[in-house]
């Protein structure tokens, strides 16, 4: 007659342990996002824990991550988080296959780290941790419900528990969850800011910019075109979660050391004057020959008109700007209150209002300065104080203080390593000196001399400008070098300088490979 100490141990089947823990994993997504519909949606877990990921990220892999995998960065990183979610799920049930008790404390482990990437969030209100918390909670219930379905302690091992009850409560886990995203998943995303865009009819300047000349760019010759169609503008950002704005939702504060705070709406900017101005931004992450630059035509009001009615103080150094998401940047005042540099508060981009991703209702736009201090999407807030007062969100990740774009240039035409025709061979290209203006652009094949190309007209000094040129090219193997010159005597350096920290410098080369 058998004894309890000769029966075996009480231990639940790999598959069922492994259920146990995705489904728990399921329980606490679902809800998660189902309650962060209601109190605010970037408050899920998932997406939280996935922007804390991107805020607290190390310079060296965000460069890498920008370089390699450009505007796939983020669907990779979602990705990547979903993969470690499950491999902490299958785990958590692995350690449990006798005792909930190690997959409890993953579980709340997990649970944990979602509340603290919520509670660290300044865009996100203490209301937003219940989504956390939910999650926390519904996902060790769900775990521990399962696991005593799957192991109750009257039985001496998994072959005795109840099949067709562990099967039932799992599908109906896994419906549950299911229907709590989906709702969370609408709920979350009813304020949709497309309509309120659509909303906005158009955009009519008072001043418009200067007619294109027909020269303006070489695009039949292999620039790019002058004016970069809003689907095709370069887009960097930390935004995981595309911010939706309704236009009659927003204002904008200017406040900190100003004569007096104001705020302004969405109808306070649109009915005023609107200005039309071509500027190019350039992001500061741009390699050399990089895309990270494009042009349009902005459409918005002078920011100056709108500091001057705050009264920026004397002693103020930056202009501190916050998106709505939270991202901050630090300009330097003197600039955005320089009526001759041109700072805008943008509301349209190539003659409609700014496309969501591209921070509609409104953005800032200065020339000559790289984006993460000059581009401000989402904005919503403009504090005037000190450098040592508040630190924008790539000042205190090492990035400069000051960020002029520097002079550079770059070889569209042909691509690197392209196969051409040995004898005359045409390059066309871009290069930029916001504000500055580009004097001349030169070409030169291997080490020979440097010659000049071809340059269209100049249309703003605040924007790229293209060249071209023919060269003669023998057979073999060849390189081919670009170098601009500003207008004011400055010519590109050939020594090469990473992004970090006040963006790159070199000469663009590409192979040609001549037959």
């Amino acid at each position: 007659m058998s004894t309890l100490q000769d029966a075996p141990p009480r231990r639940l089947s790999l598959p069922v342990a492994t259920l146990i823990g995705l489904l728990a994993l399921a329980a606490a997504l679902g809800v998660g996002h189902l309650v962060a519909g209601f109190v605010g949606y970037t408050a899920s877990p998932f997406i939280a824990v996935a922007n804390y990921v991107i805020d607290h990220s190390p310079t060296p892999i965000v460069k890498w991550a920008e370089r390699t995998l450009g505007t796939w960065d983020k669907p990779v990183l979602k990705v990547g988080l979903a993969v470690v979610l499950v491999l902490c799920a299958l785990l958590a049930g692995q350690l449990s296959r006798r005792s909930p008790r190690a997959g409890q404390v993953l579980v709340f482990v997990l649970g944990a780290a979602g509340v603290a990437a919520v509670y660290v969030r300044s865009d996100l209100g203490q209301v937003s941790l219940l989504a956390p918390v939910a999650a926390l909670v519904a996902g060790l219930a769900v775990f521990t419900f399962l696991h005593r379905i799957a192991l109750p302690v009257d039985v001496v091992d998994e072959r005795g528990f109840d099949r067709r009850r562990f099967l039932r409560a799992g599908v109906g886990v896994a419906a549950g969850s299911g229907i709590a995203a989906v709702v969370g998943q609408v709920a979350g995303t009813s304020t949709n800011a497309e309509d309120s865009r659509a909303a906005v009819g158009p955009l009519v300047p008072a001043r418009t910019a200067p007619p294109l000349p027909a020269d303006a760019d070489f695009a039949k010759l292999g620039s790019p075109p002058f004016i970069t169609p809003n689907a095709d503008f370069y887009r960097i950002d930390t935004a995981l979660v595309v911010p939706q704005v309704r236009a009659e939702d927003w204002s904008l504060k200017i406040h900190g050391m100003v004569d007096r705070e104001v705020t302004f709406s969405y109808a306070d900017i649109r009915t005023r004057p609107l200005v039309e101005r071509r500027v190019t931004l350039t992001c500061v992450s741009n390699e050399v020959g990089g895309p990270l630059i494009s042009n349009a035509t902005w459409l918005g009001v002078d920011l100056a008109d709108l500091l001057d009615e705050a009264g920026v103080q004397p002693g103020a150094e930056q202009m501190f700007a916050t998106s709505v998401d939270g991202w901050t940047c630090g300009t330097p005042a003197d600039v955005a209150l320089d009526r001759a540099r041109g700072a805008m508060l943008a509301i349209g981009m190539n003659g409609e209002p700014l496309p969501v991703e591209h921070g509609f209702p409104a953005r800032i736009v200065i020339p000559g300065l790289y984006g993460y201090v000059s581009a401000t999407k989402w904005v919503e807030s403009l504090e005037f104080t000190r450098w040592d007062a508040r630190q924008a969100y790539w000042l205190s990740r090492g990035w400069a203080e000051q960020a002029p774009i520097k002079t550079e240039s770059r070889i569209d035409t042909p691509s690197g390593f392209a196969g051409v025709t040995a004898g005359k061979v045409r390059l066309a290209g871009t290069a930029w000196a916001q504000p500055t203006g580009i004097a001349k652009v030169e070409v030169r094949l291997d080490q020979g001399p440097w010659q000049q190309a071809t340059l269209s007209a100049e249309v703003s000094k605040d924007t790229w400008r293209m060249w071209w040129i023919e060269l003669d090219v023998p057979k073999g193997t060849h390189q081919a070098s670009v170098r601009a010159t500003d207008q004011g005597g400055y010519t590109q350096t050939e020594n090469r300088a990473d992004p970090a920290p006040d963006g790159a410098t070199g000469w663009h080369s590409v192979t040609l490979d001549a037959r």
